[in-house]
């Protein structure tokens, strides 16, 4: 499954639009409507939240125009894949205690690896990827 959709260009530091905003849900909904259709429900629930951080991660931080998801499943593994296009460092999974964002790729290594699987971004810094093992499905 892959998924495209454009996002408002914006300053460094300017909060995105409602209709970029809107599109974290969408990408949760579509997530969880193709999971479930393909028998995949043991899944749906930590994939709909890993595929909410780095969809959010792709649109508050990478000053891209365009983002790309992708699901797909190899070999008992459920491969979330985001891509920005907009290659450079990402953040890392560290928050300081007290800060109340910046916690999504630490909920996303969590989940990865509680699934037994993996997150990381690319070469580039253009895409960040995460994968769930499918095993106990």
């Amino acid at each position: 499954m892959e998924e495209r959709f454009s996002i408002t260009k914006r300053s460094p530091g300017e909060r995105p639009p409602p209709e970029d905003e809107s599109r974290v849900s969408a990408m949760r909904l579509v997530t969880r409507e193709r999971l479930t259709s393909r028998g995949l429900t043991c899944v749906v629930d930590d994939a709909t939240l890993v595929v909410s951080e780095l969809i959010t991660n792709a649109i508050v931080h990478s000053g891209g125009r365009q983002i790309r998801l992708t699901l797909d499943v190899c070999d008992d593994v459920l491969c979330i894949r985001v891509h920005d296009g907009v290659p450079g460092p990402r953040l890392s999974a560290q928050c300081p205690g007290d800060d109340e964002h910046g916690r999504g790729l630490l909920l996303v290594q969590e989940i990865a690896r509680n699934r037994q699987g993996a997150w990381g971004v690319s070469d580039n810094g253009a895409s960040t990827w995460c994968e769930l093992s499918l095993a106990a499905c």
